[in-house]
């Protein structure tokens, strides 16, 4: 999935619409350090009041919320094992094409004991799944403009699952009118946090607008902290690697290839050269297309581009295979390059923290003055102090 893939199904979730319609929500509740669940009930979504079901909606759209690759993953499930019956991939397969809504619910409450039997949680859970229907309309072509927009649609079946804490109200003080007099108000009905769920999934994945069955999103509750246990043991995902992380593989390829030190010209023509793979995917009419990645050519291409030498299609393989183990690995573009739009790069010294904007990262040098290390700033305007601007002092030798 792409993020306008993600985007479009997740601002479905409202009332009254008819591109995306919810069949059936079960409700899991699950105690705190217990391995069973407490009390389940299953209902139609269409019978509950409109306040609970906005803040149902909310709530799943919360659960879409988020970057892919630091909030949101796409998980490919791993094989299934020869007689594996609770596979997630063919619980939630066979949920979603259940004419009964016995067998769904049954599904999902095995995928439900999946979690309590992962490890027991800190606090009371309550685990929603929803069961619905997402429309989309195709593209109209241009000798169709007197068609109805709602003539030919794309439709998918899906399951979501949002995963949603609990906590007790504070006791507060209250007046009461009728009697006159102040009390304390002391509830003890658990508030399912729903404004801030802790996980969730969609399945299944949507790739060009068709279901891809082989692959379900995952959402984490928190950016860049993905529950890696949850993903193999409850989705029976294989393995994933966070933008952060996957920022980490490239620094590691690359100081592979040349070494642990480098000035700020190359820096900046390194970031310059992956930046621009991602503008001219920004300005390309074909949304379908998939984002830029760096393998060993484009790496090999853009070291050589940024002035570094002795680089060789060889060496970058070899910086491959020793980081990552493999030599066809392809990392997003978009996961290695600071951000372009505000002052993504800092450096941090003793002295000071300084932050500024991958083009400006050039002006910046580390430089040896009387002796001492020094960060040169090259500026083209008057420096400003608390007011007051700095004068020019000795020139550097």
């Amino acid at each position: 999935m792409n993020k306008k893939e993600i985007a479009d199904i997740r601002k479905r979730f409202k009332l009254d619409t008819d591109l995306l319609k919810i069949g059936e929500i079960y409700n899991v509740y699950i105690q705190q350090e217990s391995s069973e669940i407490y009390h389940e009930e299953s209902r139609s979504f269409s019978l509950l009041d409109r306040e609970q079901q906005e803040l149902f909606l909310a709530n799943f759209k919360k659960v879409l919320g988020g970057k892919l690759d630091e909030k949101l993953f796409e998980v490919k499930f791993q094989p299934q094992e020869e007689g594996q019956v609770d596979h997630t991939q063919r619980l939630l397969y066979e949920g979603l094409q259940a004419d009964e809504v016995s067998d769904w619910k049954t599904n999902m409450q095995r995928i439900a004991l999946k979690m309590v039997e992962d490890h027991p949680y800190e606090k009371d859970m309550v685990v929603t799944f929803i069961r619905g229907n997402y429309f989309k309309t195709t593209k109209r072509k241009t000798d169709e403009s007197d068609m109805d927009f709602r003539d030919e649609m794309y439709t998918t079946s899906f399951i979501l699952s949002s995963m949603n804490q609990t906590e007790l109200p504070k006791s507060s003080l209250v007046f009461d009118f009728a009697e006159k007099e102040f009390k304390s108000n002391v509830l003890m009905d658990p508030v399912i946090k729903l404004s801030a769920p802790i996980g969730g999934f969609l399945f299944p994945s949507f790739t060009d607008n068709a279901a891809d069955i082989n692959r379900i999103l995952y959402a984490a509750g928190k950016t860049n902290k993905p529950d890696y246990q949850f993903i193999e043991n409850v989705l029976n995902g294989d393995e994933i690697l966070t933008a952060e992380e996957e920022k980490t593989v490239f620094e590691e390829i690359v100081k592979a290839v040349i070494g642990d030190e480098v000035n700020s010209r190359t820096l900046a023509g390194l970031y310059d050269e992956i930046n621009q793979m991602l503008v001219i995917k920004a300005e390309s009419d074909d949304e379908d297309e998939q984002p830029p990645t760096l393998d060993v050519t484009e790496v090999t291409r853009v070291l050589k581009a940024s002035g570094v030498k002795d680089v060789s299609t060889e060496k970058v393989e070899r910086a491959f295979q020793s980081v990552v183990e493999d030599k066809t690995y392809e990392m997003k573009a978009s996961h290695i390059v600071p951000s372009y739009a505000s002052k993504s790069i800092k450096i941090s010294t003793k002295v000071a923290d300084i932050a500024i904007s991958p083009q400006d990262l050039r002006y910046v040098k580390q430089v040896n003055y009387d002796g001492k290390r020094c960060i040169l700033i090259e500026v083209e305007e008057d420096t400003m102090i608390e007011g007051f601007k700095l004068i020019s002092e000795e020139l550097l030798e």
